[in-house]
């Protein structure tokens, strides 16, 4: 052996299961990390020359670190759920590649590799011990390097010094005094890195630093480290990894031996794991398709140079403005000073015309962070300038220009925020695609640029922090140098481009064409338009409301204190889980992982519901403490004063069902159903000689379910026009309708809308307040009625059992993960997922459906989309005949089996027009 590779299996584990969306395999078990570990290791096998190879992984959290101090790593989080059971599949993994998987009770991996790297360097073999753990630093030096795996940086003496300000043999020492809060580690209080490697490069040592610490100037730091020398001397022992552990492995067994492609085959098959397996060498062997997000990594090999370009000149600006029009698809990417697009300000665009060829053009850009070339010559420095751009106004020119060429399709990722940051120049782009959306309609899991490169091209894309820095080092992206913003920026454009290569031809195969090009990609501009126009709000009503809330929850804070007689702190979780459940001895009470009393929202309403006075208060204090913090308060800072209008930001691609999310400031969950929602509504107005229209479809879930599920009893009565609660309540409960109470009707609607939730026996008791036997009366007679729904729920369940997902009368799918979960409360709420997702999905298409088709002055006049409700602002004069149009068009979206009903409002205010 003359080459060893240490693979710190447990750090691959938790990086492949932060960086992966949620994946599954054909029977439900997660497999994400499962699946990014196999790819990683597949990847270090292909570029490795080791002729040795082991993986090591921690045995368990508890070693004998924890028996000389109780408290090491007791803070960190615990396992995740879902990484759970992947764990002995990865075990399965590094043995399907014919690998040593080693691991030893009482010891960490890292002790691990520290015996085996001293081992094989006594032998005269080099060793590579790949990851990136700062803790395993201390053993880089004579025939021992690291490689990070997700970076592939070779890390050796320099780089260490660049992290600890030492070389690797005072690591330890380092450590020592800094201490690590994740670990626990304890170090000496007040002394970090910086100042432990100040103080090791003067000292020498650790001991020596300790045996003179009295000679310290600084009094804080020298008390500091003659009271906790002890502290030190510990740290010292948790932070120094074992070379002695006594291994059971011989080195000898970590030569690598011949992939056996047959078993590895087997493993990948099982795990479903198509686009790995299609890559082995030999017969291809079919396997179940993953259930999950895009399974196919498409190897980086297939472009053969990577070429990024700085352009600082007009002839090089115009060449790629020439080769974006002669390849007629450009990626582009826009870099700005801030996350805001719409008060943020350019700083540079990326472009690629072809995989691994993009470039960067600079726009404002000053790595001298404002510092004026006078001030350096004052203090003595040499000169620094900013780097040579060509003249803005000639940037913009040929950018306008390219953006408004219709030959020319403009991708991007995300493109809503480009657009918002390219139209503050004056730069439109049309036509346009969006790699984001096109991962939204093809695939389960995430969609952002970062998790979609290393899922599809396993690699790992250059982080913001790597080139801006993060807390008070931080940097806005014009500081950056020109060399780092290059790399970064084309990186951006150029993957892009491929992702774009890879997502959209997938659109025609897995029949998705309809729902990109008709309800996503055309709703972008849309959009975008809807997020500038904002709607203007009233400060002076959000005022009243704040003190009108505030009032409230001190009266409701004043009532449980006399009633109680307690003293404690609302708010606090913590206070109050002690108050129920130990001063009050409440029943129900359950402990959470952290010790605490569990105080959601769940547990007070059971204890609400079983007559307690306390649990109840709390509620209503807690509903007005949300008004008041997340609206009101909230709402006054988000005002811009030149428009005195609030401009929500609308998340495409956030919801599994295709629904629209709304932020900064959230829009879609102001109550509708209380009076302080309402009134909250009022504060929402229009301008001077205009009115808000608010035309909401009404009970389009319940039209859906009718259509999806062929409900023909419900389908007569909706063409009818009758009123379905009442309907349903004659006929499941046998009433007449001439004598219909209310409160037949209300559990006849409490029934309606909670079928389409899959809502069980004990879910409606709690919601009506009735014994759970009469409430699955209640859902037979239901069923009994109306026997389609219930063919329906077992159709659509079978459908996401047999392929991962349902679909919407549209067309788009709905991924249901733990659909096959060992769980039963587990399956049981992936399948109420899967009864509700055709319909909540389907009314979320309908609405897009109608705001595509929404006339140009209709468009224009489009504030807010929330849910079932649009809300536009049109001329007073003009009210009923936008009424109309509006109404007309909302309604002949779809074409159902059910008539589609629209309502349309109108007033001074949003709340006024409900």
């Amino acid at each position: 052996m003359q080459h060893l590779y240490l693979v710190d299996g447990s750090g691959f584990i938790f990086r492949a299961f932060h960086a992966l969306p949620p994946m599954t395999k054909p029977d439900g078990v997660p497999v994400n990390a499962v699946y990014g570990f196999t790819t990683m290791v597949m990847k270090l096998l292909s570029d490795s020359d080791a002729d040795g190879v082991a993986v090591i992984f921690d045995a368990a959290r508890k070693t004998f670190r924890n028996d000389l101090h109780a408290d090491y790593k007791a803070n960190r989080p615990p396992v995740p759920e879902d990484l759970i059971p992947q764990f002995s599949l990865i075990r399965d993994a590094t043995r399907a590649f014919n690998l040593p998987s080693i691991e030893q009770e009482g010891f960490e991996a890292d002790d691990l590799i520290a015996t085996y790297a001293a081992l094989a360097v006594a032998q005269g073999i080099r060793v590579t011990i790949v990851s990136s753990d700062k803790d395993l630093m201390q053993l880089v030096g004579e025939g021992v390097s690291m490689l990070d795996p997700m970076k592939n940086r070779i890390i050796g003496p320099e780089e260490v010094k660049e992290k600890f300000g030492v070389l690797p043999d005072r690591v330890i020492d380092v450590q020592s005094l800094a201490g690590d809060s994740t670990d626990n580690v304890p170090g000496v209080p007040g002394i970090g890195i910086k100042t432990a490697a100040q103080l090791i490069t003067e000292y020498g040592n650790l001991d020596t630093l300790l045996d003179r610490a009295g000679e310290i100037r600084q009094t804080k730091r020298r008390e500091n480290l003659l009271e906790h020398r002890a502290m030190a001397e510990l740290s010292r022992q948790l932070v120094t990894l074992r070379k002695d552990v006594p291994v059971t492995e011989a080195l000898e067994t970590f030569l690598l031996r011949p992939l056996d492609s047959a078993p590895l085959a087997t493993f990948l098959r099982e795990m479903g794991f198509k686009s790995i397996l299609s890559r082995l060498p030999g017969p291809k062997l079919a396997a179940k398709p993953i259930v999950a997000a895009a399974s196919s990594i498409v190897p980086s090999a297939e472009v053969k140079e990577v070429k990024y370009e700085l352009v600082q000149t007009v002839e090089a600006l115009d060449r790629w403005v020439e080769a974006a029009v002669q390849a007629g698809v450009v990626a582009i990417d826009t870099e700005t000073t801030g996350l805001d697009p719409r008060h943020c300000d350019l700083v540079g665009v990326s472009l690629a015309v072809e995989p691994g060829r993009a470039c960067y053009i600079p726009i404002r850009h000053d790595p001298t962070g404002g510092q004026k070339t006078l001030d350096l010559l004052s203090l003595g420095q040499p000169s620094v300038t900013a780097p040579p751009l060509i003249a803005r106004e000639i940037t913009l020119e040929r950018l306008k220009r390219l953006g408004a060429d219709a030959s020319v399709l403009k991708v991007g990722h995300n493109i809503k925020y480009d657009l918002h940051v390219l139209a503050n120049e004056g730069i439109n782009l049309a036509p346009i695609d969006d790699t984001m959306l096109l991962s939204y309609v093809l695939d389960e899991g995430g969609h952002g640029l970062d998790a979609l490169c290393l899922q599809h091209f396993n690699h790992t894309m250059i982080a913001f922090t790597d080139v801006c820095g993060s807390g008070k080092s931080k940097i806005t992206f014009d500081q950056v140098p020109l060399d780092k913003a290059l790399t970064y920026a084309a990186e951006d454009a150029d993957y892009c481009l491929r992702l774009h290569r890879l997502l959209k031809p997938r659109l025609l195969a897995e029949r998705m064409v309809t729902v990109y090009e008709t309800l996503e990609r055309p709703l972008i501009p849309l959009i975008k338009a809807m997020e500038e126009r904002g709607i203007k709000v009233d400060s002076g009503i959000l005022s009243e409301l704040s003190q009108t809330f505030g009032h409230r929850m001190e009266r409701i804070e004043a009532d449980i204190q006399e009633k109680i007689g307690i003293p404690f702190n609302i708010a606090s979780p913590q206070q109050l889980g002690k108050v129920l459940f130990e001063d009050l001895n409440l029943p129900g009470g359950k402990k959470t992982k952290t010790g605490q009393w569990a105080t959601g929202a769940g547990v007070l309403e059971d204890l609400a519901a079983s007559g307690h006075e306390l649990p109840a208060m709390i509620l209503t204090w807690r509903q007005f403490a949300k008004l008041k913090n997340t609206y009101t308060d909230a709402l006054i800072t988000q005002v811009e004063a030149k428009t005195g209008r609030v401009h929500t930001s609308f998340s495409l691609a956030a919801t599994t069902t295709g629904r629209l999310s709304s932020s900064d400031p959230n829009l879609q969950n102001i109550p509708i159903r209380t009076e302080e929602g309402r009134r909250l509504r009022q504060a929402f107005i229009a301008e001077k000689g205009q009115v808000i229209l608010s035309a909401d479809y009404s009970q389009i879930e319940l039209r859906l379910v009718a259509h999806v599920a062929d409900i023909k009893a419900l389908k007569q009565a909706f063409d009818e026009g009758d009123d379905i609660h009442a309907i349903t309540a004659s006929q499941v409960f046998g009433i007449p309708l001439a004598e219909m109470d209310a409160d037949s009707r209300r559990r006849a609607k409490a029934i309606n809308f909670g079928i389409i939730y899959g809502i069980s026996a004990f879910g409606l008791s709690q919601q009506l307040s009735i014994p759970v036997g009469e409430a699955k009366t209640y859902i037979q007679a239901y069923f009994a009625r109306y026997p389609e729904i219930q063919t329906y729920m077992e159709r659509v369940k079978e459908e996401a059992r047999r392929q991962g997902f349902v679909t919407t009368p549209f067309g788009r799918k709905v991924y249901i993960p733990g659909i096959a979960d060992k769980s039963g409360a587990a399956r049981a709420f992936a399948e109420r997922a899967a009864i509700n997702a055709p319909i909540q999905g389907g009314a979320a298409d309908i609405i897009k459906r109608a705001m595509i088709r929404l006339p140009q002055e209709l468009a224009e006049r489009l504030l807010l989309q929330v849910h079932d409700e649009l809300v536009f602002e049109v001329p007073q004069d003009e009210a009923c005949s936008f009424s109309t149009a509006i109404k007309t068009v909302m309604e002949a979206a779809a074409s159902l089996t059910v008539p589609l009903l629209v309502e349309v409002g109108k007033g001074a205010s949003w709340g006024d027009a409900h």
